[in-house]
């Protein structure tokens, strides 16, 4: 009998804790026809609400059901990474707890492993239901990373993905502190099948994403994968240093001739202002690879546990 570990990060989900078991659950007969048995692994990331309660209500009645609970919320990477520490399983699989990641796709799934792969990836071909701003900045991130990274990163990819024992292996020999996951799958190479899927709304309750959260997430995804920022900053700082050099011997050349080096103050201040500007981005940039550097010299814990069941 092969065993499989699901993964279900949880933040403030009391409500659709239940729901997704009941899901999950008419996958029974799947299972047992391909001798399969499971275990879920609910993460609680410091949720405010009664969602350890939920699970707790589930592992009584079902000892298959576990809990990770955290001492704080430490993010959805954390819990991600918690969950594949914690599995035991020969597959893995990690899902949202809101549904947005359908269960009924677990036995096309596992189909798709039997051909030979070593992971199955879900992504969205739509985004039915986001506000369009939230999509189209979504889109544009995708298409950066790329252009800019050579980590295979999909557009519209879910982190809902059945692995194998040898991928989560391999993922987890990945202990770093700025964890972007999207880009861990694609870094860590094997054979993954791709499985497109249209976009399902939310259970019960409000995504945790909202726009802040994600353009930070984003920032977390470019300077974990790319360095192209750090090259377009010395770049910028090539072109300003020529583009300084013409305006001094352009203003040297006009005062041999014309006499009057006064006029023209107004555009110098704003020439200067935009130099600065751009200094000031381009230290940012540094700032932001430094700031991730300085996170992973302090080498602490990626989460801490309070409870485990």
């Amino acid at each position: 009998m092969k065993l499989l570990s699901v993964i279900v990060p949880c933040y403030n989900e009391e409500e659709n804790v239940p729901f997704f078991y009941e899901e999950f659950l008419k996958n029974e007969d799947f299972f047992r026809e391909k001798e399969i048995t499971w275990e879920i692994l609910y993460v609680d990331d410091g949720s405010k609400d009664a969602t350890v309660a939920a699970v707790k209500k589930l592992h009584a009645n079902d000892e298959r059901v576990h809990l990770l609970s955290f001492s704080r919320n430490f993010g959805k990477e954390a819990a991600m990474y918690a969950g594949l520490q914690k599995s035991r399983g020969d597959y893995i699989v990690i899902m949202d707890a809101d549904l947005q990641d359908p269960p009924s796709l677990l036995p096309q799934m596992f189909s798709c492993l039997e051909e030979g792969y070593d992971s199955v990836a879900t992504r969205r071909v739509s985004r039915k239901g986001e506000p369009p701003v939230r999509s189209f900045f979504a889109r544009r991130f995708y298409r950066l990373m790329k252009r800019i990274s050579r980590t295979e990163i999909m557009d519209g990819a879910r982190d809902y993905r059945l692995m194998t024992r040898q991928m989560v292996d391999a993922i987890l020999a990945m202990p770093e502190y700025n964890r972007f996951t999207k880009g861990i799958f694609g870094w860590v190479g094997f054979k993954t099948k791709w499985l497109e899927f249209e976009n399902v709304e939310r259970r019960k309750g409000e995504t945790k994403w909202n726009f802040w959260k994600l353009l930070l997430y984003s920032i977390d995804g470019i300077t974990a994968f790319s360095t192209a920022p750090l090259s377009f900053a010395a770049v910028m700082g090539i072109l300003f240093c020529v583009l300084a050099f013409i305006l001094i011997v352009f203003i040297v050349v006009r005062t041999l001739i014309f006499g009057d080096p006064v006029s023209g103050w107004p555009s110098m201040v704003c020439i200067m202002s935009l130099i600065s500007g751009v200094q000031l981005f381009c230290l940012g940039i540094v700032g932001q690879y430094l700031a991730k550097t300085y996170m992973e010299v302090k080498q602490r814990p990626i989460y801490l546990l309070k409870e485990e069941l």
